[in-house]
């Protein structure tokens, strides 16, 4: 449309968007709770502007990049757990400012007889634990030191109410709530998030609840001081993400990447005279999936090829151990190598084969940074649009092995869907 005035060009582009949404339909059979169901759905150019405009909804008010997500799981007595969560990518609209508001609501029922197998409606009224949590989140993009910087502020609100649910020790009944503030510094310049292919992503944070003994010194001697849990946590990630040799054939894609990532969680107390929180530990082990971080209170560090860690001791074979244990510290380190199959825009899949190294610890005396699980094995990454990421590894753990050990007994395969996990 030319403009003879002022001898400009205005050009008028007509597009019709391509839908991102993501839909999430599965059930399993399992885990000792039976039959579990799950439903979901992300939109991901949500209005939040137009809900109220009748013809806005086709089906749903789009076209302004927000993010809408709503899931429910359950299997009917045992388990019941939803979540929504709403994010704002540009808040006020000149800056990629996002903010993030997300609530969940999940219950675990004891409901099944351990001697029969079968629903027990008596037990599952009388041993459960219920958790209801809000955050809001707002991270900030930065300028400085350059413009791959950003800086979030997470405000969380988690309540715990527990009745004969002896999941952590010296509390099975009861409410604990949990009031903390977290402030995270990130450094990203990946290339594609679905397959990296250069650059980095660096985060350090610290998450602080009120120091609750200094001000009442009464919690020390309480029958339950963790009503009001008190901690001070702090995590460092960092992956990089190296392209290997020359692009092979006319697909410029295709080329070896190598991806090296060290992690860090360290759980840290204001007062000495009482134990370490239950709450915000580290479990390690198994694929991360059972990773039900709002139901339980727990951060979860996967390791293929291990079933979920007992002891900080690699030479204790986890599978004949009693009690999971709940880490203050932990350490992982991992190589990938990884080389793209398919990169075209309707779906990304590449193969993987990687070496891991981690373990876990309660305290820091007992703290040893070279005593760790190491595991080797291959994977498979498929990223549809409609249904997100799906992944699938094969691995042994080195340390598993033994003169009375066979290779398939060491060895473990495990999935993932939706995200990768820690």
């Amino acid at each position: 449309m030319p403009n003879p005035d002022d001898g400009t060009v205005d050009i008028n582009w007509n597009l019709e968007e391509k839908s991102s949404d993501q839909l999430e339909l599965s059930a399993g059979w399992g885990g000792g709770i039976g039959l579990t169901g799950t439903v979901g759905v992300s939109v991901n150019n949500f209005s939040i502007k137009n809900i109220f405009h009748k013809e806005a909804w086709d089906p749903l008010p789009q076209g302004d990049g927000q993010k809408l997500s709503l899931r429910y799981q359950s299997n009917g007595r045992a388990f019941n757990s939803y979540n929504v969560s709403f994010t704002e990518p540009w808040l006020g609209g000149k800056r990629r400012n996002s903010f993030t508001v997300s609530f969940y609501h999940s219950k675990f029922s004891n409901a099944f007889n351990p001697y029969t197998g079968l629903p027990d409606k008596t037990r599952s009224d009388s041993q459960w634990m219920k958790n209801t949590g809000l955050t809001f989140s707002l991270a900030k993009q930065l300028k400085w030191p350059d413009d791959y910087f950003s800086l979030i502020y997470s405000l969380s609100f988690a309540q715990y109410n527990m009745h004969n649910y002896p999941i952590f020790p010296g509390m099975d009944s009861g409410i604990a709530t949990n009031v903390s503030l977290k402030i995270a510094l990130q450094r990203s310049s990946v290339f594609d998030p679905i397959f990296p292919r250069s650059g980095s992503n660096i985060i350090a944070s610290v998450q602080l609840t009120p120091p609750y003994s200094l001000f009442d010194p009464n919690l020390i001697y309480s029958t339950n001081p963790y009503t009001k849990p008190e901690y001070h946590k702090w995590r460092f990630n960092a992956e990089w993400y190296v392209p290997i040799g020359k692009a092979m054939g006319a697909d410029k894609n295709r080329q070896f990447v190598l991806k090296l990532a060290a992690k860090y969680g360290f759980m840290g107390r204001y007062n000495k005279k009482l134990d370490f929180s239950p709450f915000e530990r580290f479990q390690l082990g198994d694929a991360g999936l059972t990773n039900n971080y709002g139901l339980l209170g727990y951060e979860i560090i996967a390791h293929r090829g291990y079933p979920v860690y007992q002891s900080s001791d690699p030479t204790v074979n986890p599978d004949q151990s009693s009690a999971t244990q709940f880490f203050t510290i932990f350490n992982k380190y991992q190589l990938e190598l990884r080389y793209p199959l398919v990169t075209n825009p309707s779906s990304t899949i590449y193969g993987l084969t990687f070496f891991e190294a981690a373990n876990g610890w309660y305290s820091f005396k007992d703290y040893n940074p070279f005593r760790l699980r190491r595991s080797v094995g291959v994977g498979m990454r498929f990223f549809l649009p409609m249904f997100g990421l799906l992944g699938f590894d094969y691995g042994v753990g080195i340390d598993r092995l033994g003169p009375n050990t066979k290779l398939k007994d060491a060895s473990r395969f495990t999935f993932m869907l939706g995200y990768e996990p820690e």
